[in-house]
């Protein structure tokens, strides 16, 4: 897995002067059919928040409010994505380790995964996922 699949991807966006509407549907506007839903908030400035790579979870990140970056690692390869759109979303696949930061005050950061928390899904370690990365080559 490339971090070239990692993509901000716009959701539908219908415009109301009672204030906007964003939907999203699972295996339409996101590959996966969605399993979990989880967020972020209340996280103090300068924290960090993820760390991890996932082996087989599919996840789509959202800015509900305010905006953070997402620090994208293949490997190889790093990219630094910005979020602060509620109608766009980051799709991070599979074997991609991940971590946020640069929070706003009063971000949210919703993420929709593939599957239900599972821990043995996780690289916690990122020497233990560069090895699984190299292996799997």
């Amino acid at each position: 897995m490339s971090i070239d699949r990692c993509q901000i991807t716009e959701l539908p966006k219908i415009h109301d002067p009672r204030g906007n509407l964003t939907f999203i549907e699972g295996n339409v506007h996101v590959p996966f059919d969605i399993q979990r839903v989880y967020y972020l908030y209340d996280v103090p400035g300068g924290s960090e928040r993820g760390g991890h790579a996932h082996k087989n979870l599919h996840q789509y990140i959202i800015a509900m409010s305010g905006s953070f970056d997402v620090v994208l690692d293949d490997g190889k390869n790093k990219k630094r994505v910005h979020l602060n759109r509620s109608y766009q979303g980051l799709y991070v696949c599979p074997m991609i380790w991940r971590e946020l930061d640069n929070f706003s005050s009063a971000s949210v950061c919703m993420v929709l995964a593939s599957t239900r928390y599972d821990e043995g899904d996780y690289f916690r370690d990122y020497a233990e996922f560069m090895r699984a990365r190299w292996s799997a080559s």
